[in-house]
């Protein structure tokens, strides 16, 4: 197979194009892998108290996703190099395929920023009624309030008003010249607590995350339009 000869000078230029197109979505397959990747483990404490699996599924399928492109990228490569009809069609499809479901995962993201405060509200309230009593919501709150800096969903009282016996976690307290302060023997000693509530920390960690993730898969989603024009002129040309 081949190109016509008067098609021979622009069927070149489709097919270089191409693999341009291709090395372009190979990298965004892997940065986009790698952002995803970092996102769900950064912090991964968090998920605990998300109240939604909405983030987390977004994450997976973009994963998921970026690296079926990176694989995709050398299908592409090959079947603009040996002209191959067949091979060009395959990958046209798969191609798209993963367009739509890149694209499906980078609106999750943005969907999730407009949920995230509301649905993790209720999880936070809900499950800090649990700690001492459950182990991964306990760690899920020491981690979060010592990573982030943070006590209680909007303040320090939270504990007083939702938990029982009312007694501030030591995690709520501020480690000053490497030790913790005893803020468990009053709740006066506000100096000694972390004032700042989790809920909008957290909140505002969450969405700067989910808007990273999503427009990351969306710009790179984008990027697979090119790739799907010139397998589509590539296997028109070749006759």
């Amino acid at each position: 197979m081949g190109f016509g000869s008067k098609d021979e000078w622009c069927g070149s230029i489709v097919k270089y194009s191409m693999f341009l197109s291709n090395f372009v979505i190979f990298i965004g397959g892997i940065v986009l892998v790698a952002i995803s990747v970092y996102t769900l483990f950064d912090k991964s404490f968090i998920k605990e108290l998300l109240g939604t699996n909405l983030f987390t599924g977004a994450v997976y399928i973009l994963i998921v996703a970026g690296i079926l492109l990176s694989l995709l990228s050398f299908l592409g490569c090959a079947g603009a190099v040996k002209e191959v009809k067949c091979m060009l069609l395959t990958y046209f499809i798969i191609l798209f395929i993963i367009f739509i479901v890149m694209l499906v995962g980078g609106i999750l993201c943005y969907m999730f920023r407009q949920r995230v405060q509301t649905t993790m509200q209720q999880e936070m309230l809900r499950t800090i009624r649990f700690y001492g009593d459950d182990r991964s919501i306990t760690r899920a709150w020491d981690d979060l309030q010592e990573g982030l800096h943070c006590c209680g969903v909007t303040g320090y009282d939270d504990w007083r008003q939702h938990r029982i016996g009312g007694i501030i976690p030591s995690s709520c307290c501020q480690e000053i010249n490497g030790k913790k302060q005893p803020c468990n023997l009053s709740y006066q000693a506000s100096q000694q607590i972390y004032n700042t509530g989790c809920l909008n920390v957290t909140t505002a960690f969450m969405k700067d995350h989910a808007t990273t993730v999503g427009t990351v898969g969306i710009a790179v989603s984008l990027f697979l339009l090119f790739g799907l024009a010139f397998s589509c002129a590539l296997f028109m040309m070749i006759v």
